[in-house]
Order: structure tokens, then sequence, then C-alpha cells
């Protein structure tokens, strides 16, 4: 089993920032969920001033073996590497709403199934080149998604060396709902039939094909699989096993996690099953219009800060949100108390 050294959010200061929060020149509570992130990220950091230090959405993109032979995705697996490309050229959707607020982009190669050229922008992670077909066999072998776990964990480190303490994820992989769905029914114990979407637009018809296809492949492996680690390397993507690894890093060094939609919190739901503690540091910034977003969401007990049809992917969710998580810290740090402002208390 993965090992992870992840400690509960500590309460020594919870009653002061409580207090800090509560004294600011404001009715008790009118700032809604701004209080409840500047309370948690306040004892994430366990500290009354609490930064948002270099904050960094790391984009991790990988091919999956199902889609070659199986009608999961309207869109053909090269879409994968030219999104990739995209990326790397600042063109995309996660690249105008980081370049909007400031935030760190990085590009992983988890397992595209493509060859890039050197990009000071390109993370070369690459485990393999897409994985296997899971209609037929396991997605990866057992060796393969310990290392992208722990390559996931490394780039983590080396982003906290350099001073980021705010971290969000998203992902590119043509199929990646499919491995997200499977995950899913897997963590949630919930029938495959309601964890499949439309994903990238499959119509009604693609997403009964889609379901049926799945259906079949957790028939062929359940009997085989244990424990997360086997979830996740019998339906993985690389993309997906590298975020986990990732999440489960981020908040072992006690950073604040934005958790994005269906395909990320796929990723979550098996780090939180390897350590629950995770789940204390994370910040969940949107709901999907992928239907089984909902579902993981309620599964986790979460409250997601927006709800406005997102379903791209791409971390573009988080770097949306990002504003209202810097705007509670903003408040806690920089707004008068009623005694700084000589104002009476109600």
């Amino acid at each position: 089993m993965y090992s992870t050294e992840i400690t509960p959010l500590s309460d020594t200061l919870k009653t002061a920032l409580q207090d800090k929060i509560d004294f600011k020149t404001k009715p008790i509570g009118s700032l809604g969920v701004l209080e409840e992130i500047a309370l948690q990220i306040g004892q994430i950091q366990n500290s009354l001033t609490p930064t948002l230090s270099k904050p960094s959405i790391v984009v991790f993109a990988g091919d999956h073996g199902i889609v070659k032979s199986n009608p999961v995705s309207p869109y053909p697996q090269e879409v994968t590497q030219q999104m990739v490309l995209n990326f790397l050229n600042n063109g995309a959707a996660i690249n105008v709403f980081c370049n909007q607020n400031d935030i760190n982009l990085k590009i992983v190669d988890a397992g595209v199934n493509a060859d890039f050229e050197p990009n000071i922008n390109l993370i070369s992670a690459k485990i393999a080149k897409g994985t296997k077909d899971y209609s037929i066999e396991k997605a990866m072998t057992t060796a393969e998604c310990l290392s992208a776990l722990d390559k996931g964990k490394k780039l983590v480190t080396e982003l906290h060396k350099q001073g980021t303490n705010t971290i969000g994820f998203g992902e590119m992989g043509i199929g990646n709902t499919s491995s997200a769905s499977l995950l899913m029914s897997y963590f949630t114990n919930t029938s495959i039939k309601n964890c499949v979407g439309k994903g990238t637009g499959l119509d009604a018809s693609g997403v009964l094909k889609k379901a049926e296809i799945l259906r079949k492949a957790v028939d062929l492996h359940q009997k085989n699989i244990q424990n997360p680690i086997d979830a996740l390397a019998t339906f993985g993507g690389f993309e997906i096993v590298m975020m986990c690894g990732a999440m489960l890093e981020a908040a072992s060094l006690k950073m604040t996690i934005l958790v994005d939609g269906f395909i990320v919190t796929s990723a979550l739901l098996a780090a939180q099953a390897i350590d629950k503690n995770v789940l204390e540091y994370c910040i969940f910034c949107h709901t999907s219009g992928e239907q089984g977003h909902q579902k993981m969401l309620q599964f986790l007990k979460a409250k997601p800060l927006l709800n406005i049809g997102l379903r791209l992917g791409e971390g573009t969710g988080s770097a949306i949100a990002f504003p209202i998580v810097k705007a509670a810290v903003s408040f806690l740090n920089e707004m008068a108390t009623f005694k700084s402002a000589n104002i009476s208390e109600g």
C-alpha cells in the first residue's frame, strides 16, 4: 500500500482565527463561504495572517488505450497531443485564466502517445505512450502506477521548494472521463451507468454505448481489485495517477489544494481512499456539468464555490475560482476590526 504522512489540520489557532474573522467590521457570518475559506487556510498554514504564495496549476496530460478500439469519445486520440501543443503556445482556456489571475502554469507529459520537442514550459514525466486498453487488460502495471504516483509527488515537492503554497491540478487526455467514471464507480460503490456522462460531447446514444463498454470493463476486473492502488492501475490514466500522488504530497506539505472538476476529483477519490486527511487541505472550486461530478461531491460532502456549467477540464474551474479564494485571505488580513475602526459592536 502507498504510504503518506498527512497530518490533520491543527486546531491551535482555530479559536483565534474565528475571533479575528468575527470581529471584522461586518455582521458575524455575513461574508459567508469566504469566512469558511479564511478559517481553513489559516488552519492549513497555522497562521493568523496566511498568504497565497506563488499559486500554481499543474496540467497533467496522458493518453488512454481504451480510445483506440472503443467509441468512448467523439475525438480521436491525437487531440491530446494537439492540446498539449496548444497549452505550450498559450492558446487554451487554462492559459487565458491563469494569465488573467497571475497563476503559474505547468504542463506535464505524464503519458501522451507522442514525442515532444524540448520546451521550457513542458515537464517530461512520461511513464509510457498511453495506457493499455482496460477493456482487455489492466491500464498499467503496479510498478508503472507507483512510478506515476512518485513522479506526481516529486513535481509538487519541487514547486513547494520554489515557494508555491497554493496549488491546483488540471488534466488533458482523450478518454479520461471513462477512467474517471470507472474510478468513481469503484470508490463510491455506484453503478457505472450513474457515473458516465457525455465527456467531450457524446450524444445520448453515445453515452449509452460508453456505459456498456465500461460496464464490461468493471465485470472483467472487479474481482482483482483489492485496494486503491489496484483500482488506479486497472482503470486510471497516467495523468490521473500522477494527480493523485501530487495531491497527497501537497497535503503532506500543508499546501492549499484547489480541486477542479470530474477527472481531478476522481484522482482525489483515490487519494482520500489512501489517506482521508487529504480532504482537509482541499477547496472545491466548482460543480462540473458532467453528471457524475455532482455525485462525487455529495460522496465527499464537499461544498463547491461555483456552479456555472463548466465541463472543460484543464484546471479551468480552479483558475476561475481562485479570485474568490484570494478574496477570503485578503479580507482576513486587510479588513479593519470594530476596535481599529472605532465602530460600535452590535
